[in-house]
Protein backbone atom coordinates (compact mmCIF):
# COMPACT_ATOMS: atom_id res chain seq x y z
CA UNK A 1 0.00 0.00 0.00
CA UNK A 2 1.49 3.35 -0.99
CA UNK A 3 1.56 6.31 1.35
CA UNK A 4 -0.24 9.56 0.44
CA UNK A 5 1.85 12.28 -1.22
CA UNK A 6 4.11 14.34 1.06
CA UNK A 7 2.45 17.59 2.10
CA UNK A 8 3.45 20.11 4.73
CA UNK A 9 1.55 23.18 5.88
CA UNK A 10 4.03 25.35 3.97
CA UNK A 11 3.63 23.22 0.84
CA UNK A 12 -0.16 23.54 0.98
CA UNK A 13 0.08 27.30 1.40
CA UNK A 14 2.55 27.46 -1.48
CA UNK A 15 0.26 25.39 -3.68
CA UNK A 16 -2.67 27.65 -2.92
CA UNK A 17 -0.66 30.80 -3.57
CA UNK A 18 0.88 29.37 -6.72
CA UNK A 19 -2.42 28.13 -8.10
CA UNK A 20 -4.11 31.49 -7.52
CA UNK A 21 -1.31 33.37 -9.21
CA UNK A 22 -1.18 30.91 -12.09
CA UNK A 23 -4.90 31.16 -12.73
CA UNK A 24 -4.60 34.93 -12.69
CA UNK A 25 -1.78 34.65 -15.20
CA UNK A 26 -3.73 32.25 -17.40
CA UNK A 27 -1.65 29.12 -16.71
CA UNK A 28 -3.67 25.89 -16.71
CA UNK A 29 -0.95 23.28 -16.36
CA UNK A 30 0.52 24.19 -12.99
CA UNK A 31 -0.60 21.23 -10.90
CA UNK A 32 -1.14 17.54 -11.41
CA UNK A 33 -2.75 15.25 -8.89
CA UNK A 34 -0.38 14.44 -6.04
CA UNK A 35 2.23 17.10 -6.82
CA UNK A 36 3.68 19.26 -4.08
CA UNK A 37 5.03 22.60 -5.20
CA UNK A 38 7.37 24.26 -2.77
CA UNK A 39 8.05 27.97 -2.64
CA UNK A 40 10.26 30.45 -0.92
CA UNK A 41 10.77 30.89 2.81
CA UNK A 42 7.49 32.78 3.13
CA UNK A 43 5.51 30.07 1.33
CA UNK A 44 4.91 32.09 -1.83
CA UNK A 45 6.18 32.02 -5.38
CA UNK A 46 7.58 34.97 -7.28
CA UNK A 47 5.27 35.56 -10.22
CA UNK A 48 8.14 35.17 -12.65
CA UNK A 49 8.52 31.53 -11.53
CA UNK A 50 4.89 30.49 -11.96
CA UNK A 51 5.16 29.55 -15.64
CA UNK A 52 8.05 27.20 -14.80
CA UNK A 53 6.00 25.11 -12.37
CA UNK A 54 4.76 22.54 -14.85
CA UNK A 55 4.50 19.01 -13.56
CA UNK A 56 6.36 16.24 -15.36
CA UNK A 57 6.03 12.50 -15.62
CA UNK A 58 9.19 10.66 -14.56
CA UNK A 59 8.64 8.06 -17.31
CA UNK A 60 9.67 10.58 -19.93
CA UNK A 61 13.12 10.86 -18.34
CA UNK A 62 13.95 7.70 -16.35
CA UNK A 63 13.56 3.95 -16.98
CA UNK A 64 12.74 3.33 -13.31
CA UNK A 65 12.67 5.05 -9.93
CA UNK A 66 15.27 2.88 -8.22
CA UNK A 67 16.68 4.96 -5.33
CA UNK A 68 14.40 7.83 -6.39
CA UNK A 69 15.04 10.35 -9.15
CA UNK A 70 15.88 14.04 -9.47
CA UNK A 71 15.22 15.95 -12.70
CA UNK A 72 16.67 19.45 -13.02
CA UNK A 73 15.06 21.56 -15.75
CA UNK A 74 17.68 24.23 -16.44
CA UNK A 75 15.48 26.36 -18.71
CA UNK A 76 12.48 26.04 -16.38
CA UNK A 77 14.69 26.66 -13.31
CA UNK A 78 12.97 23.87 -11.42
CA UNK A 79 13.96 20.65 -9.69
CA UNK A 80 11.61 17.66 -9.68
CA UNK A 81 11.95 14.79 -7.21
CA UNK A 82 10.18 11.42 -7.28
CA UNK A 83 10.52 8.89 -4.48
CA UNK A 84 11.18 5.26 -5.36
CA UNK A 85 7.71 4.19 -4.20
CA UNK A 86 6.08 7.09 -6.11
CA UNK A 87 4.39 8.40 -2.95
CA UNK A 88 6.28 11.70 -3.08
CA UNK A 89 6.63 14.10 -5.99
CA UNK A 90 8.12 17.52 -5.23
CA UNK A 91 8.86 20.55 -7.40
CA UNK A 92 11.25 23.27 -6.23
CA UNK A 93 12.42 26.56 -7.75
CA UNK A 94 16.18 26.65 -8.32
CA UNK A 95 19.07 28.83 -9.27
CA UNK A 96 20.91 27.67 -12.38
CA UNK A 97 24.26 28.46 -14.03
CA UNK A 98 24.77 32.00 -15.35
CA UNK A 99 25.75 30.80 -18.82
CA UNK A 100 25.56 27.76 -21.08
CA UNK A 101 29.33 27.19 -20.93
CA UNK A 102 29.03 26.68 -17.15
CA UNK A 103 26.03 24.36 -17.54
CA UNK A 104 26.42 20.60 -17.43
CA UNK A 105 23.59 18.45 -18.77
CA UNK A 106 23.15 14.72 -18.71
CA UNK A 107 22.89 11.82 -16.27
CA UNK A 108 24.69 11.39 -12.99
CA UNK A 109 23.77 10.46 -9.42
CA UNK A 110 24.14 11.65 -5.87
CA UNK A 111 27.46 10.35 -4.55
CA UNK A 112 27.71 12.13 -1.19
CA UNK A 113 25.48 14.04 1.24
CA UNK A 114 27.02 16.71 3.48
CA UNK A 115 25.47 18.76 6.27
CA UNK A 116 27.38 22.02 6.77
CA UNK A 117 29.44 21.77 3.58
CA UNK A 118 32.75 23.55 3.13
CA UNK A 119 33.28 25.65 0.00
CA UNK A 120 36.38 26.06 -2.12
CA UNK A 121 36.33 27.81 -5.51
CA UNK A 122 37.25 25.69 -8.50
CA UNK A 123 40.38 26.58 -10.49
CA UNK A 124 38.19 28.08 -13.23
CA UNK A 125 36.31 30.20 -10.69
CA UNK A 126 39.62 31.62 -9.46
CA UNK A 127 40.66 32.48 -13.02
CA UNK A 128 37.42 34.43 -13.45
CA UNK A 129 37.45 35.85 -9.91
CA UNK A 130 41.03 35.99 -8.58
CA UNK A 131 40.01 38.00 -5.50
CA UNK A 132 37.64 35.34 -4.20
CA UNK A 133 38.52 33.61 -0.91
CA UNK A 134 40.17 30.21 -1.21
CA UNK A 135 37.98 28.65 1.49
CA UNK A 136 34.73 29.32 3.34
CA UNK A 137 33.71 27.03 6.18
CA UNK A 138 30.15 26.11 7.17
CA UNK A 139 28.01 29.06 8.21
CA UNK A 140 26.02 32.03 6.93
CA UNK A 141 28.71 33.16 4.46
CA UNK A 142 28.98 29.77 2.78
CA UNK A 143 27.64 29.78 -0.82
CA UNK A 144 26.55 26.13 -0.45
CA UNK A 145 24.06 26.93 2.30
CA UNK A 146 23.27 24.40 5.01
CA UNK A 147 23.24 21.13 3.03
CA UNK A 148 24.81 19.82 -0.18
CA UNK A 149 24.20 16.81 -2.41
CA UNK A 150 27.40 16.06 -4.30
CA UNK A 151 26.96 14.75 -7.83
CA UNK A 152 29.10 12.27 -9.74
CA UNK A 153 30.64 15.13 -11.72
CA UNK A 154 33.55 16.91 -10.04
CA UNK A 155 32.61 20.32 -8.59
CA UNK A 156 28.85 19.92 -9.27
CA UNK A 157 26.35 20.01 -6.44
CA UNK A 158 22.70 20.49 -5.60
CA UNK A 159 22.89 22.69 -2.53
CA UNK A 160 21.21 25.32 -0.43
CA UNK A 161 21.96 29.01 -0.53
CA UNK A 162 22.12 31.73 2.07
CA UNK A 163 21.40 34.32 -0.64
CA UNK A 164 17.73 33.74 -1.45
CA UNK A 165 17.84 36.36 -4.23
CA UNK A 166 19.60 33.76 -6.40
CA UNK A 167 16.65 31.36 -6.57
CA UNK A 168 14.78 31.53 -9.86
CA UNK A 169 17.72 33.16 -11.60
CA UNK A 170 20.77 32.34 -13.68
CA UNK A 171 23.15 33.02 -10.82
CA UNK A 172 25.44 30.04 -10.18
CA UNK A 173 28.84 28.94 -11.43
CA UNK A 174 27.49 25.51 -12.40
CA UNK A 175 25.65 24.17 -9.38
CA UNK A 176 21.92 23.96 -8.76
CA UNK A 177 20.79 26.02 -5.78
CA UNK A 178 17.70 25.64 -3.60
CA UNK A 179 16.29 27.55 -0.67
CA UNK A 180 17.93 26.15 2.48
CA UNK A 181 14.62 24.88 3.82
CA UNK A 182 13.91 23.10 0.53
CA UNK A 183 17.32 21.44 0.33
CA UNK A 184 16.78 20.07 3.86
CA UNK A 185 13.66 18.23 2.67
CA UNK A 186 15.37 16.94 -0.47
CA UNK A 187 18.45 15.98 1.57
CA UNK A 188 16.31 13.83 3.86
CA UNK A 189 14.52 12.12 0.97
CA UNK A 190 17.34 11.60 -1.53
CA UNK A 191 19.93 8.87 -1.06
CA UNK A 192 23.45 8.22 -2.16
CA UNK A 193 22.67 6.56 -5.50
CA UNK A 194 19.59 8.65 -6.34
CA UNK A 195 19.47 9.18 -10.08
CA UNK A 196 19.95 12.75 -11.35
CA UNK A 197 19.25 14.11 -14.82
CA UNK A 198 19.93 17.69 -15.86
CA UNK A 199 18.18 18.77 -19.06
Amino acid sequence: MSRPPHYSRRNLLAMAAGTSAALAAGSSSLLAQGATIAGGPDGTHPLNLISSFVTRDWRGHFDNLNNGAVLVDIDGRTLHYWSEDQSTYLIYPTSVPVSEDLTRRGRTSIVQKVVGPEWRPTPNMLVRNPDWPRYIGPGPENPLGTHALYLGWQYYRIHGTNDTRKIGRQSSNGCIGLYNEDVVVLFDLAKVGTQVLLI
